[in-house]
């Protein structure tokens, strides 16, 4: 029999959010081109795409890596991606800019550095005061690391500015050297507005757990600390990234997965602050299925939502709190039998939502009650 050829996997990759009049804007890739949705009606329908990069190119948008979006703060819609280049796990960081939030600007590269290696997983941030930032995953010092014949954890993690609303970007600056290699980074506002990443980081000897980074007003990192104390030993990347939000007291919420007595789960804490070094609050979210949880405050709301795998089904569950993270009640979503995106929880006002994308049913938002 002829071979039989496997068909290519669906790149659902997908972010979403809402803008500052109530619509919804989604990014995803269509082609070698990001287009931008919206929706006025919470997703029953959607407009035609707007697309963002009017010259075809290479686009990630599979797992830890899709494109991003973000609003500035005169309303302008930014979008941007990681662009694979040639060599294996190499790409660059592109961002485009739509003042209309529909006719974008020609896509240019945030960082200076332009050599053919790692420059991937991005993450776009709007602080306040207006400044953009745009982290990634970036493997120079690897490199380096190598040329000279020295031993190098990991990667590191990298973000460059803007000060103009994502006209310009000032030269990147790295934020830690040993991040992992290929999961996500979360990003948050501190409470009194400065930009706070955090990732999944190698500590000696090997334990991939994570670290978290405070930025100071002119893009360097102003301080670094374990943010994480599950020390997971593993050599490899999970491709499971974390999601942070801060309330109005200063309480840094997070979900994240790591391995806890030689079982893979999703936990749910509130990170150490101050002298702390231990996180409060930890527990476990979901069953030994649960992947990929994300997460967003509303005052005293947090709302967590995650996919799992039932034996037949990938489920879409979240827990929904009222009063800060103390107590959680499950909700059932929806499920699938095909391929499916990450889900995201959004916010808009005091609503929260959770986001799915499925290969079967498309984009879907389900309110958090």
């Amino acid at each position: 029999m002829p071979a039989m050829k496997k068909a290519p996997r669906p790149e659902l990759g997908t972010s979403a959010a809402f803008s500052p009049d109530g619509t919804l804007h989604v990014a995803a890739k269509q082609g070698e081109h990001v287009v931008v949705y919206r929706s006025a009606d919470e997703g029953v329908s959607w407009s035609p795409p707007a697309i963002v990069n009017a010259q075809p190119e290479a686009i990630a948008a599979d797992g830890e890596g899709r494109p991003k979006l973000a609003f500035a703060a005169d309303g302008a819609l930014l979008v941007s991606w990681t662009r694979p280049l040639g060599k294996p796990f190499s790409g660059e960081i592109r961002l485009a800019r739509a003042a209309d939030g529909r006719e974008f600007t020609p896509p240019l590269t945030v960082h200076r550095d332009r050599a053919e290696i790692t420059h991937r997983f991005d993450s776009l941030l709007v602080a306040p005061g207006g400044r953009v930032l745009v982290a990634w995953v970036d493997k120079r010092d690897l490199e380096a690391a190598k040329a000279g014949k020295a031993a190098y954890r990991g990667a590191a993690i990298y973000a460059a500015q803007s000060n103009d609303g994502g006209r310009s970007f000032q030269p990147e600056k790295k934020i830690a050297d040993h991040s992992c290699e290929c999961c996500r980074i979360a990003a948050a506002v501190d409470r009194d507005g400065a930009p706070v990443f955090m990732w999944r980081h190698v500590f000696e000897p090997n334990e991939r757990d994570h670290a978290l980074a405070r930025v100071a007003a002119d893009g360097a990192a102003e301080s670094v600390r374990r943010a994480t104390f599950d020390r997971w030993k593993i050599d490899g990347c999970p491709h499971h990234g974390p999601s942070l939000a801060v309330d109005a007291a200063g309480r840094r919420h997070a979900v994240w997965f790591n391995q806890i007595d030689g079982e893979g789960q999703v936990s749910y804490g509130w990170l150490p602050q101050g002298d702390d070094t231990a996180v409060a609050g930890q527990r476990r979210v979901g069953g030994a299925g649960a992947a990929h949880a994300d997460l967003a405050l509303s005052g005293a709301r947090v709302g967590i939502v995650w996919k799992e795998f039932d034996g037949e089904k990938t489920r879409l569950r979240a827990e929904l709190s009222a009063d800060g993270g103390e107590t959680f009640r499950p909700l059932e979503l929806a499920a699938t039998d095909g391929a499916s995106d990450q889900p995201r929880m959004l916010r808009r006002g005091d609503e929260l939502f959770a986001f799915w994308r499925t290969e079967r049913d498309g984009m879907r938002l389900f309110r958090l009650r």
